[in-house]
């Protein structure tokens, strides 16, 4: 069981911005009665990233960085349907938002662009940087909602090769709890949270590899 005090980071795929989904997860992550951070996806704002990056050559630091920009119009629009997520810059109003009962929701742009230990490469994406800001507040565990499912107990290895998560993620995850929630989680997803317990398929964490 979760601690009671440490929170809980949740990354709100991008994939599912235009699914009636997405307000069946938010109805469940309000259900949570410990302090939730959610991180959004870069969902087709990232996907406007990368289309546009063969034309115009940038490379990949400012893809990176239009990306991370990308993370945070799904912020916004997120925070414009409900009222509940309080958009949060840095640990300090991330921490701000928990005492004041709110779900606090990620914009990640100044907090990543003033990291010495991220990654500027398209195999760092939204998923890697939950895992990075789960790790930097003492998450009890990171959950990824996403529209693909897999089996409990999955190798994080597994789920690399096969694309569901980016190749960067044991890198950045170093030992928080991981679970992975795809469509078939939803339906229990409302009462395991309201009981403090992460949705989704625990997925067996054996890191591969670390930083210098």
């Amino acid at each position: 069981m979760p601690s009671s005090s440490a929170p809980l980071v949740v990354k709100l795929g991008g994939s599912l911005h235009a699914s009636p989904t997405l307000a069946d997860w938010l109805a469940a992550l309000k259900r949570y009665p410990r302090p939730l951070t959610i991180v959004p996806g870069g969902g087709p704002f990232a996907d406007a990233v990368r289309a546009a990056q063969p034309a115009m050559r940038y490379d990949e630091a400012t893809a990176h960085a239009m990306a991370v920009l990308a993370m945070e119009q799904y912020a916004l629009a997120l925070a414009n349907r409900d009222d509940s997520l309080e958009l949060a810059a840095s640990r300090g109003a991330i921490a701000a938002a928990h005492a004041r009962g709110q779900i606090a929701l990620w914009r990640p742009s100044a907090m990543v662009a003033a990291a010495d230990d991220i990654a500027p490469s398209w195999d760092v994406t939204s998923d890697s940087l939950a895992a990075w800001l789960a790790k930097k507040t003492g998450a009890c565990a990171l959950a990824l909602i996403k529209s693909v499912d897999v089996g409990d107990g999955a190798l994080l290895s597994e789920i690399v090769r096969k694309g569901v998560v980016d190749p960067a993620l044991p890198d950045y995850l170093d030992g928080t709890p991981l679970f992975l929630a795809g469509p078939s989680s939803l339906p229990h997803a409302a009462a395991l949270l309201a009981d403090g317990v992460p949705p989704g398929a625990a997925i067996a964490n054996f890191p591969t590899r670390k930083f210098a």
